[in-house]
């Protein structure tokens, strides 16, 4: 294994670790998320399905940007 790959595994789980901690210190902030106009939810007397799509194609969105970001401050 190179010296990047040891970095990126620990930028990687600093990531997790501050991700973590806001859910985790303003989860009832963020009960919002998965409630966006465009995710899918339909709800019957035996059946619940639920597609949360805008809200997945903005989490990807933003873990794109930060990806690029970490990759344009290491170089």
């Amino acid at each position: 294994m190179s010296q990047n790959t040891g970095k990126y595994i620990i930028i990687a789980g600093l990531v997790l670790v501050i991700f973590g901690a806001a859910v985790y210190l303003l989860g009832d902030k963020l009960n919002w998320l998965g409630k966006l106009p465009g995710d899918i939810r339909v709800e019957k007397d035996n059946f619940k399905f639920f597609f949360p799509i805008t809200t997945m194609i903005i989490v990807s969105v933003v873990i794109n940007l930060i990806i690029v970001i970490i990759r344009k401050i290491l170089g």
